[in-house]
């Protein structure tokens, strides 16, 4: 869904399945995206920023210059890529570059577009816990886990768990080669129906036995 437009209530509340998104009427989309089966909760701001297939955005997020993956998990009031000031200037208040609404002339286009490049990437299957912020320009990789609280203000490793202020690194959800076997098979990009299908042992397998099953079946 591009544009600042928020789906009917016709087109959020089919019974039995929600492929459009469902964007609580408090939440602000300003020049973003969202693709199918996204949740956009109470007090939301997306700014110029998109939404992967299957993720949400729990309550009071604000989210700006983003690109989040599909299937993420994002507790509320998480930060991502909150604005940067410009601190090399003699002064970093919004009068430098928000000029024309305190009367002093037209704003600085450059600034703006300064921070757009600044672009925050959260990949696909990533967990941030509540109140989390993600720095302007880090990468969050496959699977990881990002603690409640944590201050990202570096790259985050594929299925890693970082935490603290800043954010270091806690754990490894899994060995090396099963790691590099799961961004390999990327279950996030099969289709709707093939992901029904396959629930059972999303639930039940364990994780070298899930990995050895659909391996087999991408051969």
């Amino acid at each position: 869904m591009p544009n600042d437009t928020p789906p009917s209530a016709s087109e959020t509340d089919a019974v039995g399945s929600w492929p459009e998104p469902r964007v609580h009427p408090s939440a602000r989309l300003m020049k973003s995206r969202l693709d199918a089966f996204t949740e956009v909760g109470e007090g939301c701001l997306l700014l110029e920023s998109s939404l992967g297939a299957y993720s949400y955005l729990s309550p009071e997020c604000d989210v700006a210059h983003a690109e989040i993956g599909r299937f993420a998990s994002i507790a509320s009031q998480v930060r991502i890529g909150p604005t940067n000031h410009p601190m090399w200037r003699a002064s970093q208040h919004h009068f430098t570059y928000r000029s024309d609404q305190y009367g002093f002339g037209p704003d600085d286009a450059g600034l703006f577009e300064w921070r757009r490049k600044q672009r925050t990437v959260v990949g696909h299957d990533v967990w941030i816990g509540h109140g989390a912020i993600l720095l302007p320009g880090v990468h969050v990789g496959d699977g990881a886990v990002v603690a409640a609280g944590a201050v990202v203000s570096r790259d985050v490793p594929p299925y890693s768990v970082v935490g603290g202020v800043p954010a270091r690194h806690i754990k490894d959800r899994f060995q090396p080669k099963v790691r590099e076997r799961l961004v390999r098979l990327a279950w996030w990009d099969w289709s709707h129906e093939r992901i029904g299908a396959a629930l059972p042992d999303f639930r039940h397998l364990a994780i070298e036995e899930f990995l050895d099953k659909y391996e087999r079946e991408t051969e």
